[in-house]
């Protein structure tokens, strides 16, 4: 089902990232650099009940759907009282998935929802374009922020050059994808100078990669 879901979103146009279980689940959602996040309750390890309520506590607002298998009241109540924002029982039409999927993030657009970024010990404020590694400040300029905000808000995925190249620059054209490569030197650079460097990493023939060691083991092979 996962593997159907994650074709399927991506058909839908969406970056799609999936976690085998509840703790690596918990850890990608940790960093809010997802708009939304799918969520099964009967998950390994983990139910999907406690990576919400653990979601929750930390102050991560990213918009939770609930997909399980339980159809009973309390099971649905249970879930939006620990702060789901909607609940689908098994089995599930995959149109009726994208729509309420569409429709939250409608919602969250609306509400002007955009937590920090956080990858490991890594703060990605984008209400006050600050970075922070643990308490030490990362002084970067506007257009390193943006490269920074790009990367750690698709953690877990590859980003090629020309995405960075209309996501930073505005247009393929506007620059070459040799300044992507000295923007990103820039920024690891700065990180290094506070021992988070390793942080963003090329893949080569690829792009780049914002992820630490705890997001690895759920990344695609």
């Amino acid at each position: 089902m996962r593997k159907a879901l994650h074709r399927g979103l991506r058909a839908e146009g969406m970056d799609v990232v999936t976690a085998t279980d509840g703790p690596s689940g918990l850890r990608l959602a940790q960093t809010g650099s997802f708009d939304v996040l799918l969520l099964d309750i009967m998950l390994p390890g983990l139910s999907g009940y406690r990576v919400l309520q653990a979601l929750r506590a930390q102050g991560i607002t990213t918009p939770v759907l609930m997909v399980s298998a339980k159809d009973g009241e309390v099971d649905q109540a249970d879930g939006l009282d620990l702060g789901a924002d909607g609940y689908l029982v098994k089995p599930f039409s995959f149109v009726v998935l994208v729509a309420q999927i569409r429709a939250v993030l409608r919602r969250a657009s609306s509400e002007g929802t955009r937590g920090p970024l956080r990858i490991g010990g890594l703060v990605v404020d984008r209400a006050t374009r600050e970075v922070h590694w643990h308490d030490d400040p990362v002084a970067l300029s506007p257009r390193e922020f943006s490269l920074l905000e790009v990367l750690v808000g698709r953690a877990g995925t590859v980003v090629t050059k020309d995405e960075l190249l209309r996501a930073v620059w505005g247009d393929e054209q506007a620059a070459t994808r040799n300044v992507v490569e000295v923007y990103v030197g820039y920024v690891r650079r700065k990180l290094d100078a506070v021992g988070a460097g390793a942080l963003v990493r090329t893949v080569r023939g690829h792009g780049y990669l914002a992820s630490d060691a705890a997001l690895d083991e759920v990344l695609p092979g």
